[in-house]
């Protein structure tokens, strides 16, 4: 029995399962949100703590043991936050976390609010990406129905120029057939009186 069967060195090592881009959309999004609605505990905690220090005038901060993480979203609302994650495009994670964040930092909002926020940031992100798809769907076709009318337009042009027929009746002609040119100039119009 050799030391290579015992640690297995002749096979391929195992990759780390690689996941989709929308998985890694809705795991960073995820992680986001609760990492916002850690920070806005810990803000609601020392809000509250200040509001004690000024009412009581004592601090017992030093006192108090605070859980880990006390609120927590509820999984039907999670697994509703991880659906619209779904429909994230990958390039607007980056703005989505962005916007979350300005959201976050301008109106400090109660940990319970957290979760409305990010999702009224979703469903604002999904309007802006189905609005991108249509204008682009119009872009398309758009482009599509210029292409078909110009071809038209070149065949259309085409046809109608033929060098070698005319109807236009010049002098060269009537000399070749040996007729007396009329009075007129073949550059102007002709006019006539109405009587």
């Amino acid at each position: 029995m050799s030391l290579a069967s015992w640690f297995r060195w002749n096979e391929p090592p195992n990759r780390i399962s690689q996941r989709t881009p929308t998985e890694m959309v809705v795991e960073t999004l995820m992680m986001e949100l609760s990492w916002q609605t850690k920070q806005a505990e810990k803000q609601q905690r020392e809000r509250e703590n200040e509001y004690r220090k000024i009412k009581t005038g004592v601090d017992y901060g030093w006192l108090v043991s605070y859980p880990k993480q006390s609120y927590d979203i509820s999984p039907g609302e999670r697994l509703q936050l991880e659906d619209m994650c779904t429909k994230i495009h990958p390039s607007y994670c980056g703005p989505v976390i962005l916007r979350f964040r300005q959201l976050i930092a301008e109106y400090e909002p109660e940990v319970q609010e957290v979760s409305r926020l990010f999702r009224s940031v979703l469903q604002e992100a999904a309007e802006k990406i189905k609005e991108e798809e249509e204008a682009k769907k119009l872009a398309r076709q758009w482009n599509t129905k210029n292409k078909t009318s110009l071809s038209l337009t070149t065949f259309k042009s085409r046809s109608r120029i033929s060098p070698f027929i005319s109807d236009i009746k010049t002098i060269s002609e009537d000399v070749e057939r040996g007729t007396q040119p009329t009075r007129r100039v073949w550059s102007m119009p002709e006019f006539r009186n109405a009587k």
